[in-house]
C-alpha cells in the first residue's frame, strides 16, 4: 500500500475543509528523524500564505479536521506549522501481515498504461562497449519496475541499422564471402568494421561500389537487403549474448531499428511542408524553431532533408515518436539516452508537438544520464586509451568476483563458486551504476563495487542470504506461521513501517526513472533488519507469539529485498 498517498489524501481533505483552495497540496513526506514521527505534512505554510493567516493557526485547524482514526496514534504541530504524523503500530502490523500474503506484497493495482521505453540502442557491425551500459541497465530497471506495478511495457531497442556506412559494410561482406567462398561468421565485429573502412578509404573501386550499394539498399534492392539483414542478425545475435549475461530483459523481438521508420520519412517531410512548418532553404528542407535561437538570435533551423534528398536523425526521431503513439498506442514514452542528445531530442519533439503527431497528454520524457568515468575523472577507457568492450568488462567482473569469493570461502565447491561468481560479478557492475543518480557522471571503481560493506551488490546479496538462512537453519514450515504480527519494540515498528514503504519507492522510481532511489531504500532496509535481528531475538524469542511475529517480519524483509533487487535486474543467491 502507498501510505504517503493515503495520508496526502487525508491531509488535503482537512486543508480544504479548513478553507484552503481545492488544488492545495498536502506535501506529505517521510520524516527524516524518528522524533518528527513517520510522516510530515509540509503544505500548511504555502496555503496559509495564500489565505493570509498565520501558518500555525491553520495547522491547528487542519489537525482538528484530520481524520486519521486507527491510522495514526498521534499528530502534533512542529515549528511554524509542520504537521508530524505518528503511525499507529497496530495499523502498521495489520498491513504488514496483509503484505506478506498479498500478491506483489500488496501494492495497489494501477490503472495500466502502455509505456514505451527506448533503451540500449547499439549500432550494427560494432560491438557493444561501456558507453552502452548505462542506457541498457537503467532502461531495463525502469521497464522491470513499470511491469511490476502492472503497466504494459513495450521495450524499444532503437538499433543504428541504417545509413551511408551500410554500402561500405555490404561491399566488404561481399568481398570476404567471395574470397572465403563460404558463409562467414562476423566473429570480430570491430575488426570487420575497421577493415571495411580501410578498404573504403584506400580502394577507389571499392568505394565506388560501396556508394552504389547505398543507393541500391535505400531503393529496396533484394541482394543488398539480404546482405544488410545478415549484418543486422549477426550483430544482434552477439548483443543478445551480452544482454543475457547482464540479466537484461531485451530480446530480438524488441529490436526497432532506424530502418523501421524509412517508409514514413518522405510523408513526414511532405506533411510538415503542407502544414507550413517546413520550408525550402538552399535546396534543403528546414523547420525553423522560435524556441531555439542561433548565435545571431534568429530562430534555429533544423534540417529534416538535405539537398541531396537524404534524411537526418531528427527526421527519424520525429517518425519514431509518431510511430510510438499511432502504431504502438503509447500513453507515455521514456527515452534512456545520454545527456549530450538532449537538445537534439527536444528539437525533434518540438516539431512533433507542432505537427500534432503526439498530443500533449502523452508525455515524451528524456531520462538522460551522465557518463561512466575512470578514477582519473575522464571517460572510462582501456590502458591503451581504447574503448572498453562490454564483454571484456563483464569477463573481468566475473574474474574479480571469483578471486574475492574464493578468498573469503576457501572451502567453497567449484560448482557453488561457478554459480556465485556470475551473480556477484555482474550484480556488482550493475548495482554500482544503478545506485548512483543517473543524472550525474560516476567514477567506475572495482574495489568499491565489489566491497562487502556499504551500498554495493555483494552487501545486498549477502543481506538477502542472511535473512534466508534464518528459515533454512530453523527448518520452519512457513504455513505454520499463524500468529499475527505484533510490534512492541521500536526496532520492530521501524522495520515494519519501512517495509510498507516499498510501494512509495516503486512509485517514485516509475515516475522519475531513478533506480538509485530503490538502491537506497534496500540498503536502508538491510540496515534496519540488521539492527532488528541483533536486538530482537527471533528464533529464541520469549514467547511463540513473538517468535512467529518476528519470523513474519524476517520473511517480509526477505520477500521485499528479493522483489526490490528483481526490479533492478540483480540476482539473489541462497548462500554466499
Amino acid at each position: 500500500m502507498n501510505i504517503q498517498a493515503l495520508l496526502s489524501e487525508k491531509v488535503s481533505q482537512a486543508l480544504i475543509a479548513a478553507g484552503a483552495p481545492a488544488d492545495s497540496e498536502a506535501q506529505v513526506r517521510q520524516s527524516a528523524k524518528a522524533q518528527f514521527g513517520d510522516y510530515q505534512a509540509n503544505g500548511v505554510m504555502s496555503v496559509a500564505k495564500k489565505l493570509g493567516m498565520p501558518p500555525r493557526q491553520l495547522a491547528e485547524k487542519v489537525v482538528q479536521l484530520l481524520e486519521l482514526d486507527g491510522i495514526a496514534s498521534k499528530t502534533e504541530i512542529a515549528g511554524p506549522g509542520f504537521i508530524n504524523i505518528f503511525l499507529d503500530r497496530q495499523w502498521v502490523a495489520v498491513h504488514a501481515d496483509h503484505a506478506l500474503i498479498a500478491p506483489k506484497l500488496g501494492i495497489t493495482p494501477v490503472e495500466a498504461q502502455t509505456i514505451v521505453i527506448d533503451y540500449s540502442a547499439p549500432n550494427v557491425a560494432k560491438e557493444m562497449h561501456v558507453g552502452h551500459l548505462r542506457s541498457t541497465i537503467i532502461g531495463d530497471a525502469a521497464a522491470r519496475t513499470q511491469e511490476f506495478l502492472g503497466h504494459k511495457v513495450i521495450r524499444a531497442n532503437h538499433v543504428g541499422d541504417w545509413g551511408t556506412q551500410f554500402g561500405m559494410l555490404i561491399a566488404y561482406l561481399e568481398k570476404v564471402q567471395n574470397e572465403n567462398a563460404s558463409d562467414m561468421e562476423l566473429a570480430d565485429l570491430e575488426h570487420f568494421y575497421r577493415e571495411a573502412k580501410k578498404h573504403y578509404d584506400e580502394d577507389a573501386q571499392f568505394a565506388e561500389r560501396a556508394r552504389s550499394y547505398v543507393v541500391k539498399l535505400q531503393g529496396g534492392d533484394e541482394y543488398c537487403l539480404k546482405m544488410w539483414r545478415k549484418l543486422v542478425d549477426v550483430t544482434m545475435t552477439q548483443n543478445q549474448i551480452t544482454y543475457d549475461r547482464l540479466n537484461v530483459t531485451l530480446t530480438q523481438r524488441d529490436v526497432m531499428g532506424e530502418s523501421l521508420y524509412n517508409s514514413m520519412l518522405p510523408g513526414i517531410v511532405a506533411d510538415l511542408k503542407a502544414k507550413g512548418l517546413a520550408v525550402e532553404s538552399e535546396g534543403a528542407t528546414v523547420v525553423y524553431l522560435d524556441e531555439y535561437k542561433n548565435k545571431e538570435g534568429d530562430p534555429m533551423g533544423v534540417i529534416i532533408q538535405k539537398k541531396d534528398g537524404a534524411f537526418l536523425y531528427t527526421t527519424t526521431d520525429i517518425a519514431c515518436a509518431k510511430y510510438r503513439y499511432e502504431t504502438l498506442g503509447a500513453d507515455r514514452v521514456l527515452y534512456y539516452i545520454d545527456s549530450r542528445q538532449h537538445q537534439h531530442l527536444m528539437q525533434a519533439w518540438t516539431i512533433v508537438r507542432k505537427a500534432g503527431y503526439v498530443p500533449e497528454s502523452v508525455p515524451l520524457e528524456h531520462h538522460m544520464f551522465g557518463m561512466m568515468l575512470g578514477k582519473d575523472g575522464k571517460p572510462f577507457k582501456t590502458r591503451s586509451g581504447g574503448t572498453v568492450k562490454l564483454a571484456d568488462l563483464l569477463d573481468e567482473a566475473i574474474d574479480r568476483a571469483g578471486k574475492l569469493i574464493a578468498e573469503k570461502n576457501p572451502d567453497i565447491s567449484e560448482q557453488d563458486l561457478k554459480e556465485l561468481v556470475v551473480a556477484v560479478g555482474i550484480g556488482a557492475v550493475k548495482y554500482a551504476d544503478l545506485s548512483k543518480s543517473r543524472t550525474t557522471d560516476y567514477i567506475f571503481d572495482w574495489d568499491n563495487m565489489l566491497a562487502f560493506e556499504g551500498n554495493t551488490a555483494p552487501y545486498m546479496q549477502y543481506a538477502y542470504t542472511r535473512v534466508a538462512s534464518i528459515f533454512k537453519r530453523a527448518e520452519i514450515d512457513l504455513n505454520g506461521l499463524t500468529q499475527p504480527i505484533v510490534l512492541n519494540e521500536d526496532r520492530e515498528a521501524a522495520l515494519a513501517t519501512r517495509l510498507l514503504q516499498f510501494e512509495e519507492v516503486l512509485t517514485t522510481v516509475a515516475r522519475d526513472g531513478t533506480p538509485h532511489v530503490m538502491c537506497s531504500y534496500l540498503y536502508d532496509l538491510a540496515g534496519l533488519f540488521s539492527g532488528f535481528y541483533e536486538h530482537c531475538p527471533v528464533l529464541n524469542a520469549q514467547s511463540e507469539e513473538i517468535r512467529q511475529s518476528r519470523l513474519k517480519l524476517a520473511l517480509l524483509t526477505q520477500k521485499t529485498l528479493k522483489h526490490g533487487l528483481d526490479t533492478l535486474g540483480i540476482e539473489t543467491v541462497e548462500r554466499m
